[in-house]
């Protein structure tokens, strides 16, 4: 099964794309937009209500979401079924976690699926926008841009049995750190992990300005280190003085044994936010579309000890609303100034 995985950033760096690595705040997502922009879209759509998308979409019944293409023509009903999760750490590290899942899909599809780990957000956004990637699993921060700039239509996220779901933004500092609140973080460096990522930069710069009148580049400096592994790994090493990341990719490192617990203390942790959420690229085949959500509900957590222990917070799959489920997260970006224009 190893043969059938690929990095798809290496494909998409040869292209226009480029991955985000360090960026000033006040250009961090207007660069990452523009990424998309640089794409060549598709036929432009019909005149039609799109709110928040971009000109190459529609969004007829107003649920902030991409609509079919109304002639069958523009279809895509692949051989294959591209996949890809949220790159939140390193790929390599989900080489197997997904291997099991893929098989079941395949089951329900009766289609070939390759999952790629991409390397970046940028990478993952500009392959659906493209037309390289058909299904996948978007991180918090990345939904909005994706669902109005790449097309990108979300219908499942990972939850327990009792339906409850997500994590919290944490902002941790070495355990033997003086800093003890987030207060204290005026005329430090803080290490966000990219603008794209709610918990990694847009929730905490909205929390940081809102409740502690700490402004990036005005009170604090900001650096990015790409993923949450690297904000977490660099706390622990002594790199970081002061990071905000997941604390759902800060669990599965303590399970998995990456770091110690004790190693790592928190002085922030917010409410709860929804997780990835997975879906489609809004012009696949709908009776392929009802296959892979089938495949997707109907996915046993337990089947899979590999796949349990890396989501161990999870027991199943539910369905989602764009429109319900990330309305908090369209608050945050308004909040930071935020708008999804990908031109």
């Amino acid at each position: 099964m190893v043969s059938r995985i690929t990095l798809l950033g290496e494909s998409l760096n040869t292209g226009r794309g480029k991955m985000i690595t360090k960026l000033k705040l006040g250009a961090a997502i207007s660069t990452a937009l523009l990424l998309l922009g640089s794409f060549v879209s598709q036929a432009a759509a019909e005149d039609c209500y799109r709110g928040t998308l971009d000109d190459a979409y529609c969004d007829r019944n107003m649920d902030l979401v991409a609509d079919l293409p109304l002639d069958p023509k523009d279809w895509v009903d692949p051989d294959t079924i591209i996949f890809a999760y949220t790159p939140v750490e390193d790929p390599a590290v989900y080489a197997n976690i997904w291997t099991k899942f893929v098989e079941h899909v395949e089951k329900y599809t009766e289609r070939k699926v390759v999952f790629f780990p991409v390397e970046s957000n940028a990478a993952q956004l500009e392959a659906m926008r493209s037309g390289r990637l058909h299904v996948a699993g978007f991180n918090t921060g990345s939904n909005p841009i994706a669902v109005s700039c790449a097309g990108f239509v979300p219908w499942g996220m990972h939850a327990k049995d009792d339906g409850s779901f997500g994590y919290e933004m944490e902002i941790i500092v070495p355990h033997d750190s003086p800093i003890q609140s987030p207060a204290e973080i005026k005329g430090k460096t803080l290490a966000f992990t990219s603008p794209t990522s709610n918990s990694g930069f847009k929730a905490p710069s909205a929390i940081l300005k809102g409740e502690f009148d700490l402004v990036a580049d005005r009170d604090f400096t900001p650096t990015f280190s790409g993923k949450h592994d690297n904000s977490i790994l660099g706390v622990y090493n002594g790199d970081y003085e002061i990071a905000s990341i997941a604390n759902s990719v800060l669990h599965r490192m303590i399970r998995r044994g990456v770091i110690e617990e004790d190693k790592i203390r928190t002085i922030y942790r917010s409410g709860t936010f929804p997780s990835t959420g997975y879906g489609h690229a809004h012009n696949l085949h709908p009776e392929l579309v009802a296959k892979i959500k089938n495949a997707f509900f109907s996915w046993n957590f337990d089947d899979d000890p590999l796949y349990k222990k890396e989501f161990a917070k999870s027991d199943r799959f539910i369905g989602i609303r764009h429109m319900n489920h990330w309305a908090v997260i369209r608050q945050i970006d308004k909040a930071n100034g935020i708008s999804y224009d990908c031109k």
